[in-house]
């Protein structure tokens, strides 16, 4: 299955939107959304709630902090 090039959720077979940039990049995408936040609003995904990307760095992040309050904790 394809994947959003923005939100990162699979699109079942038979939906979504094929966006084929003048480079012959192919990009996909869930709805019409995830299409204007990439494109006409330029925004990134990690920087977006609702996508995928932003929960890994919210994960990431969160990992961090309770590895460095560990930290100060052992001192």
């Amino acid at each position: 299955m394809v994947k959003c090039s923005f939100s990162g959720k699979e699109l079942p077979i038979g939906k979504g939107i094929m966006y084929i940039k003048s480079d012959g990049k192919i990009l996909y995408f869930i709805d019409r959304k995830a299409e204007k936040n990439m494109l006409k609003l330029g925004r990134k995904p990690q920087n977006v709630k609702w996508t995928a990307e932003a929960g890994k760095v919210k994960k990431e992040r969160m990992a961090a902090l309770k590895h460095h309050q560990e930290q100060e904790t052992k001192d």
